[in-house]
């Protein structure tokens, strides 16, 4: 799994020009699952991204975790992380997973996060989707399971 994380003021999804879901200060994680992805990653991220501490302190250093400031997550899937750009100008999606393999996996890391108490908006799996979001320092972080399990779970 790949997670882009941005510390985010607020982030609204919108369908068809409508709101479906929206936060104030918080996370916005855009998660890609790739083919090679199972549980173990999604367990792994979850746990990982809900104790990451990249909200300020009172001495302005990045040591509080979403929980710590009140703060709440919106997960968007997006295949397209997982673009293989080396050949050619048309980027190839061959790692990303299958929705048959990808829309399970990214609803069990929904609910671990829900599960962990935080409240979590999410998008439509495989909606053509509206993101907006303010950006908060900026301060984004790109984890990808595959440098952690090397391939290997």
């Amino acid at each position: 799994m790949r997670a882009v994380i941005t510390r985010v003021k607020s982030a609204e999804v919108k369908i068809d020009g409508a709101t479906h879901s929206k936060i104030g200060k918080g996370l916005l994680i855009l998660l890609g699952v790739s083919v090679n992805d199972s549980a173990a990653d999604a367990e792994y991220l979850a746990k990982k991204i809900s104790m990451m501490r990249i909200f300020e302190d009172s001495e302005e250093k990045l040591n509080l975790s979403c929980s710590q400031v009140g703060g709440a997550m919106m997960v968007v899937s997006n295949f397209t992380l997982y673009a293989n750009t080396q050949k050619g100008n048309r980027p190839s999606f061959v790692d990303a997973a299958r929705p048959e393999l990808a829309r399970p996996l990214y609803e069990y890391f929904v609910s671990l996060l829900k599960d962990a108490g935080y409240k979590t908006e999410t998008g439509v799996f495989g909606a053509y989707m509206e993101l907006e979001s303010v950006n908060d320092g900026p301060v984004t972080v790109v984890i990808d399971t595959e440098d952690v399990f090397g391939g290997e779970k």
